[in-house]
């Protein structure tokens, strides 16, 4: 006759180091509240990385009607891989910008994603011969994935998953737009450059869900806009990111100054001291006779 074993309830001590990073799983489902499915993490990177990395078109074209050549255009997707300096990169030289003023706008615009790093080598706690490789992938969707996880178990799925899935998309679709280029025609017309910001807002958009956060996005949308004509490229999204102390500093203001200890105050269990002319004294039964 066959063993029949009974499921264990969770409850025990080895359960809640279990719970505690997320690998508790029965019948394909977390089981503890707060924590994620590893399915549902996946389907969710697998739809960012998807969704953006076909917009490496975008940029295989608009290289390539920028005048680079075909192993230029795969090279930047291969070592730089980050859509936004890419872009910033072939757009100042599709308008016959300096080659090195270029190069410095894209590095520029770059930076974000060291102060993504910051954040995610907290939160997913990667072994240190693994970190190299990773960082390579540290751009704003694997970071808009992976920060929303409840655990540091969901959050390197997310990231692994929407690294790897747009890394290699983003590669393939940059070659397919480079050899296409010739077949669209004038690029510019089709404004395809517009597509993987366009992707990165629909990602951000969810995310803005205090009053504080729409303020601080706006305004950081305003100084980028007003300040394109007069920076070079890159350089109004670094300085939009003045937006958050500012809206933090007139948030404290708007709060007032915190209110000061009354050092006079008397203490518990005290009397009240009535004061006079000439000083204090303490009120006693006898000073209603």
């Amino acid at each position: 006759m066959a063993e029949q074993t009974t499921p264990q309830r969770v409850g025990g001590p080895a359960d809640a180091g279990a719970i505690a990073d997320g690998s508790m799983i029965a019948d394909g489902s977390v089981i503890t509240a707060g924590t994620k499915p590893d399915a549902a993490v996946v389907r969710d990177a697998l739809g960012v990385g998807i969704a953006v990395g076909l917009s490496g078109f975008a940029f295989g074209v608009t290289s390539a009607g920028s005048g680079l050549s075909l192993l230029q255009t795969c090279a930047l997707s291969l070592f730089v891989f980050t859509g936004a300096s890419q872009f910033a990169l072939v757009g100042a030289l599709a308008a016959g910008g300096n080659p090195y003023t270029a190069a410095a706008g894209a590095f520029f615009l770059g930076v974000r994603n060291s102060f993504y790093g910051l954040r995610l080598s907290q939160l997913l706690a990667l072994p240190r011969a693994v970190r190299p490789f990773a960082a390579h992938w540290v751009i704003d969707e694997t970071t808009a994935v992976t920060l929303p996880q409840p655990t540091r178990r969901a959050a390197r799925i997310g990231f692994t998953v929407t690294g790897l899935t747009l890394y290699v998309l983003w590669n393939l679709t940059t070659l397919v737009g480079a050899l296409g280029a010739e077949a669209l025609g004038d690029t510019d017309a089709w404004g395809l450059d517009a597509a993987s910001p366009a992707v990165f807002l629909a990602l951000l958009a969810p995310m803005l869900k205090t009053t504080t956060e729409r303020v601080t996005a706006g305004l950081a949308v305003v100084l980028a806009l007003g300040l394109l004509p007069l920076l070079p490229a890159g350089v109004p999204v670094l300085v939009s990111a003045l937006a958050a102390p500012v809206v933090l500093f007139m948030k404290g203001r708007d709060k007032g100054p915190a209110p000061r200890n009354d050092q006079h105050a008397q203490p518990a269990g005290k009397a009240p001291r009535a004061e006079g002319a000439k000083g204090s004294r303490t009120t006693t039964p006898e000073d209603g006779r």
